[in-house]
């Protein structure tokens, strides 16, 4: 009941769509509402706009000879396989700082703690489940961004630049509907306390700490709510085995049977999961 009661209380407080206010003024956009399957195909297409391979099916050339002095030949690395390497290296900051990632595994992780399983379930499962969840959640800006950028850009209708514009964009206004203006003030003030008159004119290094930050306090701030029904169980155990004079008896050996029969009756994984994916859409 508890945790039905939390999971109401997220809904009703999501912290999606903080407003930008003071900070600038608001744009003209507005994210797809709703869940939508993942596009995987959006990210691939950004992947092909970073490294500018022109379309699917271009070849790619791993080495390159030439001629050298004398008898001898040159060989060097293309330029786009030097980008791809580059692109692989930084993709795992990137999922964690432009999307819903961190608020899912951080929230998991809470979720572990609180039941005092140890490390049941392990990391790499919540790490899985996060991944997976993380792709359900940002289908829809995955999507147009494949529509607006990636997939005009494989067919030679836009260039480079202006397809890395379109394919941002989604990802951007997501990030500011996720992102509170104190945060955003923070960092401007940080920077030389900039103003901007859109949301399209704040840059990317200043967006996406502030992504980050707010990601965090909203992470612990479900995290608290999680584990308000764990700790009244300890409180309860603990107070029944001091009463009893069992002070030898470690607490968490009594009450993880009641925790782990707690979040199983009232469906803690459906409730946990559907909270955290509706705490994203925009309204």
């Amino acid at each position: 009941m508890v945790l039905a009661l939390a999971s109401t209380i997220l809904r009703s407080t999501s912290p999606r769509g903080f407003g930008l206010g003071a900070f600038c003024r608001e744009g003209n956009g507005s994210l797809r509402s709703g869940l939508a399957r993942p596009g995987l195909r959006g990210l691939l297409g950004v992947l092909f706009i970073a490294i500018g391979v022109p379309a699917f099916g271009a070849e790619l050339d791993l080495i390159s000879a030439r001629p050298g002095e004398g008898e001898e030949t040159v060989y060097s690395l293309k330029l786009q396989v030097l980008a791809v390497m580059t692109v692989l290296t930084v993709l795992p900051g990137l999922l964690m700082t432009t999307t819903a990632f961190t608020r899912v595994l951080i929230v998991l992780a809470v979720l572990r703690q609180g039941l005092g399983t140890q490390q049941t379930p392990s990391n790499q499962i919540l790490a899985g489940m996060a991944l997976f969840l993380t792709l359900f959640i940002m289908g829809p800006v995955v999507s147009q961004a494949w529509e607006q950028g990636a997939s005009p850009y494989l067919e030679d209708e836009i260039g480079t630049e202006v397809a890395f514009e379109r394919t941002v964009a989604p990802f951007r206004e997501f990030m500011l509907s996720q992102t509170r203006e104190s945060d955003l003030a923070l960092f401007a003030d940080l920077s030389g306390g900039q103003r901007f008159d859109r949301p399209d004119d704040i840059p990317l290094t200043l967006l996406i700490p502030a992504f980050v930050i707010s990601e965090l306090k909203t992470a612990f701030q479900i995290g608290f709510l999680i584990l308000i029904p764990f700790l009244v169980i300890d409180l309860v155990v603990a107070s029944v085995l001091m009463s009893m004079g069992m002070v030898m008896l470690s607490p968490l050996i009594i009450s993880l049977p009641f925790k782990l029969m707690l979040f199983v009756l009232v469906d803690g994984w459906a409730l946990l999961m559907s909270t955290l994916a509706a705490s994203f859409v925009a309204g």
